[in-house]
């Protein structure tokens, strides 16, 4: 037997290269689930496993030129972080279903995903509509006790953990990175807010930089202990769409959230729809689909009397008023098209643009279009 303890040998196999999560599920299947008796059985044996040959072999038996287990440990304690095996109570549990799941999780935060879980992922560049839109349906299922999963990246990600953490819910974040790395950099004040108040997970081991394939096999683990999958805006070849494929091949459910025709970052979405993902227009969707809480809705937010767009002009002049009103329906518009409509010279238009600006009621693109705030 290894002088290794089970957690350190579940530690060292989980960072060793060139052993996919597959052949790791498949060494332990075979050895009794004891990581311990992967380092002690020896060559001759672990080539009797599938997918195993002598490269993978002679890296196990000399795991300590790869991996040096003392200073991830180290790494760890100083970062206030633990490995959950797939033994252990707070491993998620839906993950330990699929094909490949990880053999274990680095994990920051004290969450131990007692509550079912639901995925909100999409496009780093995205609108504001859809920014908004992932921050309502985090907050809602948040609220409805669910844990919401994303991937911490900019964009719809972002707005997802944000509106989960709004209401004091739980919300994991899943790096396609070590622990240690935050990426992007200006999401670390999130990062140390979802370790407070959910947890940080990732299945590679500090230090290890992002790639292509490391976010394809972090995206396995967000669709993967999650009960749904909803993309709320991603291009036909956005990241996102590999998540909802991941979804697709674990049986989990998949929404899409409708978006404007004419926008690239909602084509994915549509995608989705037109191949069988359900159409999402509200967490109610949701309950139906997975039929919680014994069929019970929980109570709706009160719908406000007057719309966002009248509440919004009723305190501005009438140049703005008008121009306000271009943007009504979620119009992207430019100034060319406002000119059009309002027939305000090109002079006036700028200022009472930059007016709306700065009253918050509408952003400028880089594309130099304009759109509605909210």
């Amino acid at each position: 037997m290894s002088t290794l303890t089970e957690q350190q040998a579940f530690l060292v196999l989980n960072a060793l290269p060139n052993i996919g999560p597959i052949t790791l599920n498949r060494l332990l299947g075979e050895l009794g689930g004891d990581p311990r008796e992967v380092f002690a059985v020896g060559a001759r044996r672990l080539e009797q496993v599938r997918g195993v040959g002598p490269v993978i072999s002679a890296t196990i038996a000399n795991w300590r030129e790869h991996f040096d287990l003392g200073r991830e440990e180290e790494r760890m304690g100083q970062a206030q972080a633990t490995f959950v095996t797939s033994r252990d109570a707070a491993y998620p549990k839906l993950l330990r279903e699929i094909n490949d799941p990880p053999i274990g999780l680095y994990r920051k935060g004290r969450y131990d995903f007692s509550q079912p879980c639901i995925a909100i992922v999409g496009s780093r560049r995205t609108t504001l509509y859809g920014q908004s839109t992932a921050k309502k349906l985090g907050g809602e299922l948040a609220r409805l006790g669910f844990c919401v999963v994303s991937g911490l990246a900019r964009g719809i990600d972002t707005a997802a953990h944000e509106g989960a953490l709004s209401v004091g819910g739980k919300t994991a974040a899943v790096l396609g990175n070590g622990i240690d790395i935050i990426y992007p950099p200006e999401n670390l004040p999130l990062y140390r807010q979802i370790e407070e108040q959910g947890a940080i997970v990732s299945e590679f081991p500090f230090g290890r930089r992002a790639d292509k394939q490391s976010f394809a096999m972090r995206n396995r683990i967000v669709a993967g202990m999650c009960d749904a999958v909803v993309v709320v805006e991603s291009d036909v070849s956005g990241g996102s769409m590999i998540t909802a494929r991941f979804a697709g091949e674990q049986g989990r459910l998949i929404f899409a959230v409708p978006g404007r025709i004419d926008q690239a970052t909602s084509a994915g979405c549509h995608q989705l729809i037109r191949d069988g993902a359900t159409l999402l227009t509200s967490v109610d969707d949701i309950l139906s689909e997975l039929s919680y809480l014994d069929g019970l809705r929980p109570a709706p937010i009160p719908e406000k009397t007057t719309g966002g767009m009248a509440l919004a002009a009723a305190n501005l002049t009438p140049e703005e008023q008008k121009v306000y009103a271009c943007f009504a329906g979620g119009a992207l518009v430019s100034p060319d098209v406002i000119v059009a409509q309002t027939g305000l010279p090109a002079a006036q238009l700028s200022a009472t643009l930059m007016m709306l600006e700065l009253k918050r009621l509408i952003s400028k693109r880089a594309d130099g279009t304009f759109e509605a705030r909210g």
